[in-house]
């Protein structure tokens, strides 16, 4: 994508938000059967070994999708809510979980001030225009508790920005990455590559966990 083609108006992320999410409808039970049974253990374990508090943690999933991984912090003990923008998504993890799941545009975020312990954003910030990206993360900098931890995981690459079929994505370098999060007033914790355990080259997403300071 050029860069006079990146979104420059509301209009523009309103298209943005409208095709993505319909994309989502559309698939959204190949989508579930696509990805139950991925294994994201480790980001998992990256957010929950970084939260202080004692648990059971209050842990937003950010872009839950059809609830897989709200069944598992449920099934840890923890009180897990999610969110996420498409509507056959939002249904599917209510039913897959039974737990609260919220549907809001990513765009137009309405989270409650200083509520959960940790944000598990797996595959999800990287949806989000440059442009917004940095109101985006000062909102989930405000929806955590003094102390709380944010973990993201997203594909990376040298800048990419633009439409990947009927879905938009942004493509970070860690350095880059680094610089918007901690913009926001995040501190990080750790970073690592993902799969596990092969070369860095067939490692294709990039996982950080950020701490909120305690005031």
């Amino acid at each position: 994508m050029k860069q006079s083609d990146m979104p420059q108006s509301p209009e523009d992320l309103q298209r943005i938000a409208a095709r993505t999410l319909a994309h989502y409808d559309r698939n959204a039970r190949s989508f579930w059967e696509g990805t139950r049974d991925h294994d994201v253990r480790q980001n998992i374990d990256a957010l929950l070994q970084h939260i202080e508090v004692k648990p059971p943690f209050e842990i937003l999933d950010l872009g839950c999708g059809p609830g897989r991984d709200l069944i598992t912090f449920t099934a840890l003990g923890h009180h897990v809510s999610g969110l996420d923008g498409s509507k056959e998504l939002v249904a599917l993890a209510r039913a897959n979980s039974g737990c609260d799941v919220f549907e809001q545009n990513f765009l137009a975020l309405d989270l409650p001030s200083e509520r959960f312990d940790g944000v598990f954003a797996n595959a999800v910030l990287f949806h989000i225009p440059s442009l917004e990206l940095p109101r985006v993360l000062g909102e989930l900098h405000a929806t955590l508790k003094p102390g709380g931890v944010l973990f993201s995981s997203n594909p990376r690459g040298n800048g990419e920005e633009g439409w990947n079929g009927d879905r938009y994505g942004v493509f970070y370098d860690w350095d880059t990455w680094r610089e918007y999060v901690t913009a926001a007033g995040f501190v990080e914790l750790t970073h690592y590559y993902r799969p596990a355990g092969l070369p860095r080259d067939q490692q294709p997403w990039l996982a950080s966990v950020w701490q909120k300071l305690v005031r």
